[in-house]
């Protein structure tokens, strides 16, 4: 069986080259076999890894969470519960972005609403920006 450089697993798991190593250093990827050029050689399952976590990543799971679920899939027989409440979370604080953003986008309509388009010693945007007291939603 052929095996995969470092730059083809990478393109094959859309992983960039650096993120392929960083993941390998931190322990989300096993250190890969090398040749005797002391290049890295990959193994499909490599590359199955690395797109799961690419995908994880895509979708804001941390790392550490990356991590339990990585075990968790390492380990299949084991009760997916972990899983769920690792996935339950994530979803508590996209639910909770969603919030902020729909705050902020209220927050910035009003700004453009009440531009004049005047100057800028009239300028809404600017007057809001300087005073946050003015803002009628918190964005902590």
């Amino acid at each position: 069986m052929k095996k995969i450089t470092i730059g083809e697993a990478a393109r094959q798991s859309g992983v960039k080259v650096p993120t392929v190593r960083y993941y390998e250093s931190i322990g989300l990827l096993a250190a890969p076999s090398r040749s005797e050029g002391n290049q890295r050689s990959f193994e499909p399952a490599d590359i199955s890894r690395l797109a799961f976590i690419r995908h994880a990543r895509e979708l804001g799971f941390e790392i550490e969470a990356i991590r339990t679920l990585l075990t968790l899939q390492d380990d299949p027989h084991q009760s997916c519960a972990s899983a769920d409440a690792i996935a339950k979370a994530r979803l508590v604080e996209v639910e909770q972005r969603i919030r902020s953003l729909m705050a902020l986008k209220a927050e910035l309509e009003t700004m453009v609403e009440g531009c004049g388009h005047g100057r800028v010693d009239q300028c809404r945007v600017i007057e809001v920006l300087a005073d946050h007291g003015q803002c009628t939603h918190s964005h902590h």
